[in-house]
Parts: structure tokens; sequence; C-alpha cells
């Protein structure tokens, strides 16, 4: 929180305080850089180590899965970010700390190496950490309570963050797809150091906004040293949170490393929360908090279902998606390139982001229900219809060998017009609802439920490609040699690979020929599960797959052991049925559809009493006279 209000006569630009438009541009190139390498991210992984512009082989799965640990923690370290704002630098130092160090993160990212490639994507993770819940909850701090104008505010600033979207793209997209991976990387490094010129020049417009509290103001803030201290002598919160530990170091040794420490780290935000209510002094505050926990878990499922935007949409947008146009345009020629649907949710909310606020707006001045939670629950349900199109894009893939682009299109229009009901919607009601001591980082834990929902989004992506069956290749170079091409010098480089083949059952025996070379690749592989070969048999049989209508599976591999020689193969590998991955896909979507619209549905009947709840939060909002404008051409803007 600032220590100084805005003033009731800060100089205006459009009726709003200058300092969102500094803070608009900021996010805007902040943006553009993030969503620039967000959209060639899971392309770049799962593209072919072939050709001129190799990518990294991985499988979709792979890939998917990475992306959902990457998004999510890019937000769940938002929670340290809005503490170390709150408590050593200030929310306008925490946003700067936070641009510089983003810079170097995607600056790294053009080095084309595996250790650069990791480094650079931890560098983004701690950078938007530090900057992004600072900035949304600097433009909060520009508007005096009860100003109706905050939401349209929210939503100007959002509309900043979807300009870079779109731009980046198309730009970064472009880049990345056609000249270079590594880049577009680049490219989005040069993006956010433009917002940190822009930021560093604006600093005179927010003077009034994110600056650190003082010592006596600090110490009377959140304190998680007493918060945690507090749980010892809380025999009910500490109950709870030694059951979800134990559960935590269960989920470790289960699954691995990665998910415990995912575990123990929701443990402890669950305990901090328990504390933070018991630490509540009034009942409003404490009715206003649970519904603030309500509003948390529907932006997990609002994330959860809109993030395969990034992940399984961009895959199918690559793989299973017409994209040939009937004429050519500048630069792309007659093919759009898959990164370029990562622009449609942007541009979307570029053209449909003031109507749909003024909607709202207009709405709630007749006195007709508008409330956040009304707004956030319609657009969950808005959103989650537009997996619709993805299905009936399933079902055409199926059929045709191709899904048309306009499935993508309104699949990402009924997306955008969600969100726009809900998440910008979700981060003004954050702050009407937040107990003052503990602002930031309840804005910080929303961005970790925003993170929460890009890892759930991950998991879906990862269950819609199947379960693959895992083969093991026990040829030599020179029996695999002819499946490959000779030119791009896979063995020599270690580079993973896969062979698409054609199967099907003959007299009960499982055939899998090569599409190129037309010959068997069964004695290339061993099966690690005797039985991988006959179940295949019994699921082709099921589906009456035959040699005359055969089914399509690849098998990709991936190199284990980089140090071998080119005689000794040490190469891992899984077998992907092309029409059982899309069936998973087409129930993937449609489970999305049924949950999304009936988890709102609910939320909806209960919205009276939690209306009550929130004692009034938000029916002080008024129209705040005019105030001095700005005018461009006035000599003090410059």
């Amino acid at each position: 929180m600032a220590n100084t209000a805005p003033p009731a006569n800060q100089k205006e630009l459009f009726g709003h305080p200058i300092g969102l438009y500094i803070l608009f541009f900021t996010e805007m190139w902040e943006r553009f850089s993030y969503y620039g390498m967000r959209a060639i991210l899971v392309l770049y992984l799962v593209s072919a180590t072939t050709g001129g512009n190799a990518g990294l082989g991985w499988t979709s799965t792979e890939a998917l899965a990475l992306y959902g640990w990457y998004t999510m923690l890019v937000y769940v370290v938002s929670i340290p970010g809005g503490i170390l704002a709150d408590k050593v630098f200030g929310q306008k130092k925490a946003v700067l700390i936070g641009g510089i160090i983003l810079v170097c993160g995607h600056g790294i990212l053009a080095v084309e190496e595996m250790w650069a490639f990791y480094t650079g994507l931890g560098l983004i993770i701690a950078g938007v950490g530090l900057l992004k819940p600072n900035i949304s909850t600097m433009v909060g701090g520009l508007y005096r309570e009860g100003d109706i104008r905050r939401d349209k505010g929210f939503t100007i600033f959002y509309i900043g963050i979807n300009l870079g979207a779109f731009l980046s793209s198309l730009i970064v997209g472009y880049v990345g797809e056609n000249i270079g991976w590594h880049y577009g990387f680049g490219l989005a490094g040069i993006a956010m150091a433009l917002g940190l010129i822009v930021y560093l020049w604006g600093q005179k417009y927010l003077t009034n906004v994110g600056n650190l509290l003082s010592k006596v103001e600090r110490n009377e803030g959140a304190s998680l040293g007493d918060l945690f201290g507090d749980l010892l002598k809380s025999p009910t919160q500490l109950i709870i949170s030694i059951i979800l530990l134990g559960a935590s170091i269960y989920g470790w040794i289960s699954w691995g490393f990665g998910w415990g420490l995912l575990f123990i780290f929701l443990t402890l935000v669950v305990a901090m929360m328990l504390m933070v209510y018991k630490d509540l002094t009034t009942q409003v505050m404490k009715d206003r908090y649970v519904v603030m926990l309500l509003s948390f878990t529907l932006v997990i499922v609002f994330w959860g279902a809109f993030e395969q935007a990034g992940g399984l949409m961009n895959i199918y947008a690559l793989d299973k998606t017409d994209r040939i146009l009937p004429f050519s345009l500048p630069l792309i020629g007659n093919e759009v390139p898959a990164s370029f649907f990562q622009s449609l949710n942007a541009l979307f909310i570029i053209l449909f982001g003031v109507i749909v606020a003024n909607f709202w707006a207009k709405r709630k001045l007749k006195n007709k229900e508008a409330s956040s939670i009304f707004k956030m629950a319609t657009g969950v349900i808005i959103m989650g219809l537009g997996f619709v199109f993805m299905a009936a894009a399933s079902k055409e893939y199926a059929s045709n060998g191709a899904a048309a682009m306009y499935w993508l299109v309104l699949a990402y229009l009924l997306h955008t017009i969600g969100e726009l009901c809900s998440s910008p919607v979700a981060l003004s009601f954050i702050t009407k609802l937040a107990p003052v001591r503990y602002a930031s980082l309840m804005m910080g834990v929303y961005f970790a439920a925003t993170g929460l929902g890009n890892k759930v989004a991950g998991v879906i992506g990862e269950f819609s490609q199947g379960e693959p069956t895992s083969v093991e290749l026990i040829a030599s170079s020179g029996e695999l040699t002819p499946f490959l091409n000779a030119k791009d010098s896979i063995l020599e480089n270690r580079k993973n690979f896969e062979i698409k083949t054609k199967i099907y059952p003959e007299n009960g025996e499982f055939k899998a020929i090569d599409l190129n070379t037309n010959e068997s690749v069964l004695d290339l592989v061993k099966f690690e599960n005797e039985n991988g070969e006959s179940e295949i048999v019994n699921l082709l049989n099921e589906e009456n797959v035959t040699k005359e209508n055969p089914y399509i599976a690849v098998f990709s591999f991936r190199n284990n052991d980089e140090e071998l020689t080119n005689e000794e193969l040490d190469y891992s590998g899984i077998v992907i049925i092309d029409e059982v991955q899309t069936q998973t896909e087409f129930k993937t979507f449609v489970g999305i559809t049924i949950f999304t619209v009936l988890f709102a549905s609910l939320v909806l009947l209960m919205l009276k009493p939690l209306k009550r709840l929130t004692h009034g939060a938000e029916d002080t909002e008024k129209e705040i006279p005019e105030q001095e404008q700005y005018d461009l051409g006035e000599k003090d803007f410059n």
C-alpha cells in the first residue's frame, strides 16, 4: 500500500489519472515480452529437432507439463513478490527491480543452450513475481475509495496488457516461427527494456502510489512471522496444517520432488490464510474474507480452463488445424502461423473491452444485478461454452484430418467475452474486499490462485494427450538411418526424433508401417510392457481398424545419453495413436464445458447470501465529479 493517498485534484487525462497511462504502457511492453515468449514456448518445445529452425522435439505431453509448471510459478512467486514490496522495497521499486530481472531473463533465452533456456525461465518467473502483483495494486491506488471509475481504470489497464499481447503474438510469433525461435525470445527482451524506459520516465506521475510504508506502518502491517508463530498457539488451525503437511509429504513420495514442493507450498498458503482469518477483528472483515476466498476458487477454475490457449489449443493450431488460406498475404504467404491464433484473445479484448465494461457500468447504475461475483460467475460460464467449438473442431479433425480455423476463432471469442466479464473485475474486487493490512499479500494470493489455475490447465492438457505406450529403441544407427533424413544428422547430434506410421492389426499381430519408407518399424523397438503390443491390437480391433483403414501413430524418441558414440544409442520412446488422442481431446473439451458451467451456476444460486457477506463493499460506488483534465498539448504534461 502506498503511504500517501491519491490527491483529490490530481492531474488527469481522458478522465483518469495520468499515472494510469504510465502503468498502462509499462505493462503493455511487459506483457508484449511475456506473451510473445508464451506464444512460441510450447511450439518451440514440440517442434522437430531437424530443419532450419529446430526446436527441442519434445512430445506434447512433456511440453504441456513444462508449460503448466512454468506458468504456475510465474504467478505463484507473486506471494513473495508482494511481501518484499510491503516490507522491503515498496511497490514502485519492486516493479522496477522486477522489470530489470525480466530484461535479463528474456535476453538469456536468446542464447541457444539448454542452461540458458532454464536460467531464462527462472529469471522470468522471479521478475514477474515482483512486477505483476505490485503494478496491479498501484492501479487501484490511483483512485479514491468508492470511485466508480476504478473498474473502468482496471479495464483500460487490462486493454494495455492485451495490446502488448496482440502485437507480440504477431511479431514475436512471426519472428520465432519463420526466422528463429531464439530471435523471438530476444525480441521479447527488447520489448521489456522499452517498458522499463517508459516506467522510469513516468515516475513524476506516480509520486503518490507504490511508496514504501513507514517503519511504523510496516510494523502495523502483516507479519508472516507473527502469523506462523501464532499458528503454534491455535489448535484447530495447527491440526489442519499438520494433516495437509502429511498429505504433502505423501504426495512427494508418490509423485516426485516437484509435486511435493507444490503441496508443501499450498499447505503453507492455507495455514497462512487460516491465520489471517483468525487475525481479523470484526465480523464484517471475516465475512468479506470468506467471499474473497470463494473468488479465488472462481479464479482457479477460470484459468484452469482458459489457459488451454497457450498449451493444448496452441498445439491444436499447429498440428490439427487447416491453416491454409485461399490467397497469399505479405510475409506469411498463404499459411497462417500457429502462433498468430494467440493474438485473437488480445484482439477481441481491445475490440470489446470498453463495450463490456460500459455494459456492466450502465447495468449497475440502473440498479440491475452487476455485482462482481455475478460478473465472475457469468464470465466462467461464457468462457466454458467456448470449448463447445473446440469439441466441434475435434469431431471435424477426426472426420477430415484437419479442423477449420473458424472453430479456434469462435472459441477464442467466447473465451475473451468471459475473460472481460471475470478477470479485470476480479482484480478490482480483491482491492475492495482485502483487509487493508493484508492488501498486497492478498493481491499476491490472487496471482498465486491464477498460477494454480495455470498448473491445473497444464494437468488437463497432459490428460488430454492420453496414456502413451512406452518403447525402447533397440536398433543400431545403421538400421535406423533409412527411416531418418540423412541431411539432418539426427543421430550424430543426438537429437530427438519421431517416425510417423500407419498401424493396424493383421492376423492378430500388430503392424506399424513407416509412411515414408513403407517398411515396418517394429524391428527397431522393444515394448517396455510385454503386454503393450497386444493391448494396442485389442484397441485397434475394438475400433474396427483394418489395413485398408489404418490409424496413424507416431513413434516419438528422446535421447537419454549424449556421451555415447555414434554406434551406441540410448533412446526411449512412446507410441501416440492420433485417433485415440483426438477422442481423448474431445472428451476433455466437453468435460471442461460441463464442469465450468455447473460450477459457476452453483455460485449464481448462492449469489444473494454471498452478496450479504460482502456487507455493501460495492454499494458505495458512485460517479466522481470530473476533476482537472490534462490536455496532451499542455506544457506540464511533458
